[in-house]
């Protein structure tokens, strides 16, 4: 099985949307656990990380770090 690639502040697909009717969220953190923002209504979730590599779709908006 290929390995999610997946950062801080990317936007990702989950394979469920969300009951506010979007399906984009943002990572705000990494760790054991995954903590996602809902980008319609702001809810946040924390997930395991396994949990939830098995339910992302795909990364759709992949943030870019500028090294100042």
């Amino acid at each position: 099985m290929m390995e999610k690639e997946f950062g801080l502040n990317d936007i990702v697909e989950m394979k469920k949307q969300h009951p506010c009717g979007t399906n984009r969220w943002k990572v705000i953190r990494l760790g054991m656990d995954i903590r996602i923002k809902c980008e319609g209504c702001g809810h946040s979730v924390l997930i395991p990380r396994k949990e939830f590599t098995r339910k992302m779709k795909k990364v759709l908006v992949k943030h870019e770090e500028t090294n100042e």
